[in-house]
């Protein structure tokens, strides 16, 4: 208790015992006359007078609070800081959908590392700690605030962890807020060179993970800091743009340059979390030439942080906690997706050849995918199992078969028989190509037809707004240009046409269907 308090509580119950004591001398003489003549009247004016008296007691000692009130007080500060439930569930529901994603995942290296950071969003948590991160160039004088900002704000600063290459971090207390602060400065962002871009990296995936960010600028926002707050705002990045270097600027610059930067960011940062500081100012040389170091004027961050941080913290915690989570889910997907590509497309690529092969040994008239309709639907349904999608081969060769037909229907046909006849006899004897063309063209389609099926497995089982058609012609589009055309022949030249060339039946056998014709 202080001390200024204390003695008024000693001068207080001084007073009121000295009253007591007085009062109950007067009370025994009133008392001695009264119950002569009424002795009834006398009993209640004692009650009633003992009765106001230790109501006067118990008011003194309730405004002290000495009643109850401080013992509320000290209760509620002890209770932890509580995060809105909604949002906490969200974040526990997406990281459970996490861990259930991970165990599909098969690079042990990804699946460890997401693990990792699910375990350290959850411990986020339970640590109770507020994120401040400082972002900006390296010429805004980010390290400067900090260190202005520790020098400053009130309570213990901890130990630096890391450098300023990986984002050091500061732990501080601030006065009426239950959570630790943990202050980090970030590399500079816009540096020249590889070093300067992987160090622009880091401060970006740090400046996604905060809580609250400070974004420091030392002038108008040029268009390449405009961008990146501008996208951090757009995730839900809760921001404050910090006008740093206001000492090298008369007042009416820097309430010139504050207007502009308040248009600037007008719609995803409040006017009044646009705020002007001078970290560390220019010394300034008196007239004996002495230079004297002025203090930093950083107040005007400091109370609009400490605002922000004791209205909105358990929100903002709440939010990044939702944040993190909803991208590490983002992420698991993103490297399922890639694993379940990676495995489909090798069975595009066994199957194209198998397909390659059926129409070499067993040529037609006519090349489409109808004569490979079996070995397409097993195709679809191996492709499907990647995804999850369980079909049996009559599903499958619908499919197939609806596929085909649209290959046919668009032309794709007869355009990759003359792209890879093209292409075919350039490499080879032409006598040859006649043979081989519809073995070679076979597998090209099998591959559209295949790539085609990833995309409508990998969006659940549709082909989108444009539908089968729009899909089948970009992948045609796709697997048409030269570098690809060029790899597929010479990988086709090695399947089909050698296996044909050294084996004169299979030429006979061409031949013989050729004069049928």
């Amino acid at each position: 208790m202080p001390l200024p308090r204390l003695l008024t509580l000693i001068i207080g119950l001084s007073f009121i015992l000295g009253l007591m004591l007085w009062l109950i001398d007067s009370l025994y003489r009133l008392y001695i006359q009264i119950s002569f003549t009424a002795p009834l009247l006398a009993n209640l004016l004692l009650l009633l007078l003992i009765a106001l008296l230790g109501l006067l007691i118990f008011a003194f000692i309730y405004y002290m609070g000495l009643f109850g009130g401080s013992q509320k007080g000290q209760g509620k500060r002890r209770l932890p800081p509580k995060i809105p439930q909604e949002k906490t569930e969200a974040a526990s529901e997406t990281l459970k959908a996490v861990r259930r994603q991970v165990k599909q995942i098969q690079d042990e290296v990804s699946r460890q590392a997401l693990l990792s950071r699910s375990r350290e969003i959850e411990s986020i948590l339970s640590r109770g700690e507020l994120r401040v991160v400082v972002f900006g160039t390296g010429s805004a004088g980010k390290t400067s605030l900090v260190n202005a900002l520790i020098g400053r704000m009130v309570g213990q600063v901890g130990a630096p962890m890391g450098t300023t290459a990986t984002g050091e971090t500061y732990s501080l207390k601030l006065k009426g807020l239950e959570r630790q602060i943990l202050i980090t400065d970030t590399p500079g962002i816009l540096e020249v060179g590889v070093v300067g871009t992987e160090r622009e990296q880091l401060a970006r995936q740090l400046a996604t993970e905060a809580d609250l960010l400070l974004f420091v600028v030392d002038n108008d926002l040029r268009q390449s800091e405009y961008e990146p707050l501008r996208r951090l705002a757009e995730i839900g990045k809760r921001s404050l743009l910090v006008l740093n270097k206001t000492d090298l600027y008369t007042e009416t610059d820097k309430e010139t340059i504050l207007a502009r930067l308040r248009q600037r960011v007008r719609g995803f940062i409040a006017a009044m979390d646009v705020v002007a500081i001078a970290a560390n100012p220019q010394s300034i040389q008196l007239q004996n030439d002495e230079l004297v170091q002025p203090e930093p004027d950083v107040m005007p961050l400091i109370r609009r942080l400490a605002a922000v941080l004791r209205s909105e913290g358990e929100e903002l915690v709440a939010d990044n906690i939702l944040l993190q989570s909803q991208r590490l889910g983002e992420e698991a997907r993103r490297l399922i997706d890639s694993q379940r590509r990676r495995q489909a497309e090798k069975v595009v690529e066994r199957f194209q050849w198998i397909g390659a092969g059926v129409i070499s040994v067993t040529p037609l008239p006519v090349v489409d995918l109808l004569a490979t309709a079996a070995v397409n639907a097993q195709m679809v349904v191996e492709i499907g199992r990647i995804y999850g999608c369980e079909l049996n081969m009559e599903r499958g060769r619908e499919l197939a078969l609806s596929l085909g037909k649209t290959l046919a229907s668009l032309g794709i046909v007869q355009g990759a028989i003359q792209l890879l006849s093209t292409a075919l006899q350039l490499s080879v004897a032409t006598y040859v190509v006649g043979k081989a063309i519809q073995g070679v063209t076979a597998a090209y389609l099998t591959r559209i037809a295949g790539k085609s099926f990833i995309e409508y497995f990998r969006h659940d089982q549709d082909w989108g707004d444009g539908g089968m058609t729009e899909v089948v012609q970009r992948q045609f589009q796709l697997n048409r240009r030269d570098e690809f055309i060029k790899a597929f022949v010479t990988e086709a030249i090695a399947r089909v046409v050698k296996p044909l060339t050294e084996n004169p039946q299979a030429i006979e056998d061409l031949d013989e269907h050729s004069r049928q014709e």
